[in-house]
């Protein structure tokens, strides 16, 4: 297939490319990827979802607040964009309420997830609340577009999972719509601007993360089951009526996959804390990866031939040669030199 070969072409690029910078980094120059903090807000709550807006600012979700944040990338300075959202209904869930949000044009759109659930007949959060799309009107207010807890209960996946309503984790702009990777019912939907919801693609126990598209196909990263060993943190490619083929391998607890500098990264939130199914990575065990030419995954390092340490990194963007790395921690991480 025409679109396989170029994912290929490119990967392969991609691994040229990181094998011919890597020894200049690491050997000949003082030059390299720096990692510098460039804000911080909100504490140790599992803040997820990032993207670039229209006009170049990072906005972040705060799944606390239920709200979304905008970050000046020059200054680091944090304003209030929309609120408003269902919030994270208890404090120590390590997800839930705003986690990811995405622009069609100039208008935001915000997943929101377990806000409202069942685990056998036991109701958790607020029963009002509704998981879903939301978009962000002009005036700052919020209005739900689909309702994706109540079709993942309407529609559960096989075998069914014990959180009825799923839980959704990353969205990325597709064909009109919107993708959403639902890491606990492993799969992928697509979401109309209309409120439509389609099945776009289905996995084993993966759990599917981050979203990118390139070339017609879209990227998906997967966690891996417990205990999310580096042999099961993958990027796939996923088109309809395609089996997923696996682009890329080796790391472990994948949470994100990107486009950025010419070249195809990951992010590895790190090594699994043990603690239980959802639970985070161990802090200070993070990774940015690079896909090199034969698939594999190999961590950038800066210019003393270092691997660059992330803590806890749950989502990533680009804008030119610099990465933009949100943290477990309510940190906002700048990556130059990439």
């Amino acid at each position: 297939m025409l679109v396989v070969r170029r994912i290929g072409l490119f990967v392969a690029a991609a691994g040229l490319a990181a094998a011919a910078v890597a020894p200049t980094v690491s050997a000949h120059d003082r030059r390299g990827p720096v990692v510098t903090q460039l804000t911080q807000f909100g504490s140790d709550d599992f803040v997820t979802g990032s993207t670039v807006g229209p006009e170049g600012a990072l906005y972040v979700t705060d799944g606390v607040a239920g709200s979304v944040l905008r970050i000046d990338r020059r200054t680091g300075s944090v304003t209030t964009y929309a609120d408003g959202l269902p919030p994270k209904p208890y404090p120590d869930m390590d997800i839930g309420g705003p986690v990811d949000v995405a622009f069609a044009g100039r208008t935001a759109y915000v997943l929101v997830t377990l806000v409202n659930f069942k685990i056998g007949d036991d109701q958790y959060g607020d029963p009002e609340a509704e998981n879903g799309l939301y978009r962000v009107e002009r005036d700052g207010s919020v209005t739900l577009v689909a309702d994706l807890g109540q079709w993942s209960v309407d529609n559960p996946p096989e075998p069914a999972f014990f959180v009825d309503t799923g839980v959704h984790f990353s969205l990325q702009p597709y064909r009109g719509g919107f993708l959403v990777t639902d890491g606990h019912h492993n799969r992928v939907l697509w979401v109309g601007r209309d409120g439509a919801i389609t099945e776009f693609a289905t996995f084993g126990n993966v759990v599917p993360t981050g979203l990118e598209t390139a070339f017609g196909v879209v990227l998906v990263s997967q966690l891996g089951p417990i205990p999310h060993d580096p042999e099961d943190g993958k990027v796939v490619a996923v088109r309809p009526g395609w089996e997923p083929f696996e682009v890329a391998s080796g790391a472990s607890m994948l949470i994100d996959v990107e486009l950025g500098a010419g070249r195809l990264y990951a992010v590895s939130q790190g090594e699994w804390d043990g603690v239980g199914e959802g639970s985070r990575a161990k802090p200070n065990t993070g990774r940015l990866l690079v896909v090199g030419r034969h698939g594999e995954l190999t961590p950038v390092v800066d210019a003393n031939g270092e691997e660059l340490v992330l803590d806890r990194p749950t989502s990533i963007e680009f804008v030119g040669s610099t990465a933009y790395v949100v943290s477990v921690t309510g940190a906002v991480y700048r990556v130059d030199g990439l």
